[in-house]
């Protein structure tokens, strides 16, 4: 079966067979390979996307579900330049305060955190840590990612 959606505001289509796993399609299919998988359970959020803007585990979604979606993922933070691409202020902010470690859940905290500022999220430190209870992070300890 063939599905059109956005990926990072680009048009896509893919033949898959409904039930295969949105991570899947975005890892295998369109080499976008910044979301990572981490349980495959929808327990760790490294594998957060943005579906219409909300917060999913591309885990647990299958490509059927997204079909006229747009979906985002960390590849669709930063800017594309003639001089290479140009950090979102986000992933910049966590550059800087030393939020990655390893990067196996940095997509995914990008993502979700991305999500909570386009909602209107304020530097609130319990609403940020609740908007970010999906992700685990087994590196930071969280502290320089808040």
């Amino acid at each position: 079966m063939s599905y059109r959606f956005f990926v990072n505001g680009d048009p896509v289509e893919v033949d898959a067979p409904g039930m295969r796993r949105l991570l899947d399609v975005l890892r295998e299919d369109l080499a976008l390979t910044g979301t990572k998988e981490g349980c495959g359970e929808g327990e760790c959020g490294a594998c957060s996307v943005l579906v219409d803007g909300a917060v999913v585990d591309a885990c647990l979604v299958p490509v059927c579900q997204v079909d006229g979606a747009a979906v985002a993922t960390v590849e669709g933070l930063a800017a594309p330049s003639p001089e290479g691409a140009v950090l979102d202020s986000l992933q910049q902010a966590f550059l800087e305060a030393g939020g990655a470690q390893c990067g196996i859940c940095t997509p995914g905290m990008l993502m979700a955190a991305r999500a909570y500022l386009d909602a209107g999220g304020r530097p609130d430190e319990a609403a940020i840590r609740e908007s970010l209870a999906g992700n685990l992070c087994r590196c930071t300890g969280y502290v320089k990612i808040i």
